[in-house]
């Protein structure tokens, strides 16, 4: 049986305080008030995934529509387009480069505003694009303002969360990621690639205008010396009739202890170290599941693939199915646990790539070869000899598959690595550790992205998808190894536990 945290003592926090927290009965008094301001805020911020998400799959209806591009200066290669899928996760590496600065320089709510400038500078390159480079930067833009926001949200959503509702608030980045993708989809379905662009300038004009009247986190302004700021911060937070008073006195107490920076000697020590390693790996498993290579190339998958229904509706029925999964996530991670979700999430991860590896390789091919999407080669077949016939039903195989990847995806290792390393992360060194998570992340989601198509045309599609599958077995080790449970647990109390070591909190 799990044993309680709040029994943990170590040599330098006390969870037992002389003042002893609110009663049940007080908090829920003032609860409904609480989360209404907590929700508010978390919107504004997280209106940075909105686009993010976007932007991050912009590139499956588009990169069809260059391939038959009658522009000689737009019309794609397979290696152009393969630079112009992966180039977004490049621009993400930086931006979670800059994070591990900006986090702490300016604050985790200037910081997500600061994301604005390249997201629209973006947008606005790619919309009125007249070259390959206009499109190459614009979408490297766009990528640095998701690795900044990827960095800077969750980070703020953590702490300015109430321990009973950080799981579910811990989901909405990811939640909106999906929700900017799905609009993506069904706006591709009616719009041309030039007005996708120009669309997704609205979330980021709404961001700034939101976030320019929420607080900063409360944590941030403490770890600042700006007490009263703080303080005014966590009241509207929690609402006017709150005594706020007592988790102010424990912030407090823990950012003391912590007021300085942490120095790389000091990293080395277990309860830094160890979080952080947490952290990276779940960071570096989650792309290794094959996510964003699947999310950039999915209509051209599709395409490459004997499916059923049309490549593009195909698409738009996967973002729908993960923006359900997304919201059941946010539903059930403060009931179900997170470690619970992470398993059955890497479970269906597995036997999805499993599935769909399998098809690839013993099953029916599409009836023309794709011209569009640079995923046909010759190890698929050589193009004089005639393609198979789709199996009837059978070709819905690749569409359900994907579906249950997707779902699998978004239920546990979508939002859960991204919640997880808000809330394991040591304060002295969460802005610094997040940038470099989000950095490790994203170079690897550049290798996988960019290294998608060659693989493909060398070995076949079937055989990423069998690497992605015995990723997600490791990712099933993992949890059961080293990620701790964090649900119901303040920041500070997860913290003690990294600092006692004491191993009956990973069971």
């Amino acid at each position: 049986m799990q044993e309680p945290l709040l029994g943990a003592e170590g040599p330098d926090y006390d969870t037992f305080p002389d003042k002893p927290p609110p009663s049940p009965g007080d908090r829920a008094r003032v609860g409904a008030l609480q989360n209404k301001r907590v929700f508010l805020a978390t919107f504004a911020a997280v209106l940075g995934n909105f686009s993010f998400g976007y932007a991050l799959v912009y590139t499956s209806p588009v990169i069809p529509a260059l391939e038959h591009s009658l522009d000689p200066d737009l019309h794609l290669t397979k290696s152009q387009a393969s630079w112009f899928g992966s180039v977004f996760t490049l621009g993400a590496a930086a931006g979670g480069l800059s994070a591990m600065i900006l986090n702490d320089l300016l604050g985790r709510k200037l910081s997500i505003m600061f994301s604005a400038v390249p997201s629209a500078a973006g947008y606005a390159l790619m919309a009125g694009a007249h070259g390959l480079w206009m499109l190459l930067l614009g979408r490297t833009l766009t990528g640095f303002a998701g690795g900044l926001t990827a960095a800077c949200i969750p980070v703020y959503v953590s702490e300015i969360a109430p321990p009973g509702v950080r799981g579910a608030l811990g989901a909405t980045p990811q939640l909106m990621a999906v929700f900017g993708s799905l609009s993506l989809y069904a706006l591709g379905l009616l719009l041309p690639w030039r007005w996708l662009a120009v669309a997704g300038e609205a979330p980021v004009l709404v961001m700034i205008l939101l976030l320019s009247f929420m607080p900063n986190s409360p944590r941030f302004l403490l770890s600042r010396g700006r007490d009263e700021e703080a303080l005014r911060a966590l009241a509207w937070l929690r609402g006017t009739d709150a005594d706020v008073q007592w988790e102010f006195e424990q912030i407090q107490d823990n950012v003391r202890r912590q007021s300085s920076r942490v120095s790389w000697a000091e990293v080395r020590a277990p309860h830094v170290c160890r979080p952080i390693a947490v952290a990276l790996l779940m960071r570096l498993l989650q792309q290794l599941t094959g996510i964003t290579p699947i999310l950039v190339y999915l209509q051209s998958i599709f395409d490459s693939t004997a499916v059923l229904l049309p490549p593009k509706d195909d698409a738009a029925i996967v973002g729908a199915v993960r923006l359900l999964s997304v919201l059941i996530a946010a539903l059930t991670m403060d009931l179900a646990g997170r470690k619970v979700l992470l398993f059955v999430s890497a479970a269906i991860m597995f036997a999805a790539n499993l599935t769909l590896g399998l098809y690839i390789h013993f099953g029916p091919r599409p009836l023309s070869p794709n011209s569009t999407a640079g995923l046909e080669s010759e190890s698929w077949g050589d193009l004089a000899q005639p393609l198979a016939a789709p199996a009837g039903y059978l070709t819905l195989v690749p569409l359900l598959a994907t579906m249950f990847f997707i779902m699998g995806y978004a239920m546990g290792w979508g939002p859960i690595t991204w919640l997880l390393m808000s809330e394991v992360l040591p304060l002295r060194a969460r802005g610094v550790a997040s940038g470099l998570c989000v950095l490790a992340s994203w170079l690897t989601a550049f290798v996988l992205t960019k290294s998608f198509l060659p693989v493909v045309s060398a070995f076949g599609l079937q055989v990423p998808f069998f690497f992605f599958a015995a990723i997600c077995l490791v990712s099933l080790v993992f949890t059961g190894c080293c990620v701790p449970e964090t649900k119901g647990r303040s920041l500070e109390q997860i913290e003690s536990f990294f600092r006692t070591g004491r191993r009956s909190f990973l069971r």
